[in-house]
């Protein structure tokens, strides 16, 4: 993976996001469409780019590949557990709002962004690890993340589902059933083969297109005056990614498993928490702040991060 590579995909990237952008200031995507528009890629077309990844025929990777897939998820996310906690300590946050850089540091954007940017910058084989990632996600967030949302609030989600049975979506399930068909070598019926993957191909642009409205919407200028928003970019979005990294390099992991990685660290905040949060009426002026701040930075962080690391690591 070369750095011009890196820096094309990016450079679309920022226009497909600048496209969102102007789409959200001519009024052609409204809050509302856009609260539509991201069930849709989060619904539909997320867990069909996932099986389209698998069903390509790109991906050699082997069964054990899969298994060390699962050790680096576990891995993965039992030290952005931890960080999760420590990192609001390191920055100081005042006590009512550690909650919500916990769950930032943790739940930050591996589906709606990471898939769409894996496919586009990491080798075929590290698809694998990226769906892994995404599966123990959903399976952390509605265990572990929703206990931390909880704490210190009432019990009430705002619907009348219990929270562990949300673990059961379309995503994970989709993902599941990837890791099914990779692990027994399945074939699918060519007409749903192709359906798979037309609707798959429709992600990267609708997902770049709602993040460019997610940054037309936000107000930097108050969000750029605050410090620990900037100190928490740095840690999170740029130190972590980059240890990971060296301690992996370190260990003797592989290429695409280092790239991998290194890119499910670096990607920004993610909305589910912000989504749980609105539900249970909570405050989430700092999560929405700081996820259109992290999701901004993001085109930057990520084209140098994965610039440098690429020249480390090959």
């Amino acid at each position: 993976m070369s750095i011009s590579i890196i820096l094309q995909q990016m450079g679309v990237i920022c226009i497909l996001a600048g496209i969102g952008i102007l789409l959200y200031k001519r009024n052609v995507i409204d809050d509302k469409g856009s609260q539509k528009l991201s069930a849709i890629v989060v619904d539909v077309c997320n867990p069909a780019l996932i099986m389209a990844s698998i069903l390509s025929g790109n991906i050699t990777a082997t069964r054990s590949d899969l298994l060390i897939a699962i050790a680096l998820g576990a891995a993965f996310y039992a030290l952005l557990v931890i960080l999760g906690f420590l990192i609001p300590c390191i920055l100081k946050v005042e006590v009512d709002k550690r909650k919500f850089y916990n769950l930032m540091t943790v739940y930050t954007n591996t589906g709606f962004l990471g898939i769409p940017i894996a496919r586009a910058i990491l080798p075929a084989n590290s698809i694998i690890y990226v769906i892994v990632i995404n599966i123990f996600y959903s399976l952390l967030f509605y265990t572990h993340g929703m206990a931390v949302l909880h704490s210190g609030t009432d019990r009430k989600t705002g619907t009348g589902r219990h929270p562990l049975l949300a673990i059961f979506n379309l995503g994970t399930v989709m993902a599941l059933l990837s890791l099914v068909v990779f692990w027994f070598k399945l074939t699918l019926p060519p007409i749903i083969a192709n359906t798979i993957e037309y609707i798959g191909n429709a992600t990267v642009f609708l997902s770049m297109a709602l993040l460019g409205v997610s940054i037309a919407r936000s107000s930097f200028f108050k969000t750029f005056k605050n410090i620990r928003i900037w100190l928490y970019i740095i840690l999170r979005m740029v130190i972590v990614p980059v240890a990971i990294v060296f301690v992996m390099k370190l260990i003797g992991f592989d290429t695409e498993q280092i790239l991998a990685l290194c890119l499910m660290a670096a990607v920004p905040a993610g909305s589910l928490p912000l989504i749980t949060a609105e539900k249970m009426g909570l405050d989430t002026e700092l999560l929405s702040s700081t996820i259109a701040m992290t999701t901004f930075m993001s085109i930057f962080t990520i084209t140098a991060i994965m610039s440098i690391v690429s020249i480390i690591v090959l």
